[in-house]
């Protein structure tokens, strides 16, 4: 399938900018750019019940989390839970950039979200964003009745490196025996620190992640030691089994196609029941362009369908 019309407008709109490669900036300056670039991408603020900020206690101090309670969510209700973790390869991206994607969320499945703002690289190196995405999920869990949260339905999901870390929570919750995870949505996400697939040579060029923004993103993140870590490539991880249920997303122009597929295949082989979707004329990082790209709306549609399965109660 060829390029999505609108998805070639926006490489198109980068190819002809002067905006400089994230890898050639500070982590700071890159920062800053790519909130810019978000914004302008998106579409408007979708209104929510309610918001507010929280902070959970964490291995290095207090981790700040912003709560979303979706409309037409009954006031004092107990509500199912999706704690989600933003993309921007463990370097980039906060509460803001992906505001609208938890608010989408949100509303969709008619849930509460609470979005995780996590250690980030070169500052701060693996496994601190792991240590605090654990630890921001446990926390959630505890605080359940006092957050209006239903910490029997909650669920962990995130777009790109906030996939990774999604699987990772994933993974390390279930080895840890608890808290109970229901389901992680996961899109494009990067499970194989070693940047070897095929799609990493075909599309590392021209769709917007490339190859040089990866390598500086992997070495602001990890050391060459790390990269076959199960808590760095979820993908190695020597267990899959007795998972969450997953619906993962992938977009066909993106260097992280063939990893994503790969993890979806291993967590089917294990016994684990996925929903595996390729957006085929998407690059990566478009469920942040809905401002211009219908298929990120589409996208954001389909993983609430999803997440509003996952957490209905299963009637006897």
């Amino acid at each position: 399938m060829a390029v999505d019309p609108q998805m070639q407008g926006v490489l198109e709109r980068v190819a002809n900018s002067a905006l400089p490669p994230y890898h050639t900036l500070s982590a700071g300056e890159a920062r800053r750019l790519y909130k810019e670039t978000r914004a302008a991408l998106s579409p408007p603020v979708p209104g929510v019940e309610a918001v507010r900020g929280l902070a959970a206690s964490g291995p290095a101090g207090p981790i700040p989390l912003r709560l979303y309670r979706g409309l037409g969510t009954a006031a004092g209700a107990p509500l199912p839970l999706l704690v989600y973790f933003h993309g921007g390869g463990w370097t980039i991206g906060d509460l803001d950039t992906h505001d609208i994607v938890c608010r989408t969320l949100a509303n969709r499945a008619r849930c509460a979200v609470i979005a995780v703002d996590y250690r980030m690289g070169p500052e701060h190196k693996f496994p601190a964003a792991v240590e605090d995405c654990i630890a921001a999920t446990r926390w959630v869990a505890e605080q359940g009745s006092a957050l209006g949260i239903d910490a029997t339905r909650i669920a962990v999901g995130g777009d790109s490196a906030g996939g990774n870390l999604a699987a990772v929570v994933a993974i390390a919750l279930r080895d840890a025996l608890g808290p109970p995870l229901v389901f992680q949505a996961l899109a494009y996400p990067a499970t194989d620190q070693r940047l070897g697939s095929a799609s990493h040579a075909k599309f590392g060029e021209g769709y917007l992640l490339t190859r040089d923004h990866l390598l500086w993103f992997r070495d602001n993140y990890l050391s060459p030691g790390d990269y076959d870590d199960w808590r760095a490539s979820p993908i190695r991880a020597a267990d899959l089994a007795r998972l969450p249920p997953a619906h993962i997303i992938t977009a066909g122009y993106d260097p992280l196609l063939d990893e994503g597929r790969a993890y979806s295949d291993r967590l089917v082989a294990a016994g684990v029941p996925v929903l595996y979707e390729c957006f085929e004329g998407m690059a990566h990082g478009f469920l942040t362009m809905g401002g211009v790209v219908a298929a990120a709306n589409h996208a954001l549609y389909r993983l609430g369908h999803s997440l509003a399965q996952a957490f209905t109660p299963v009637r006897a």
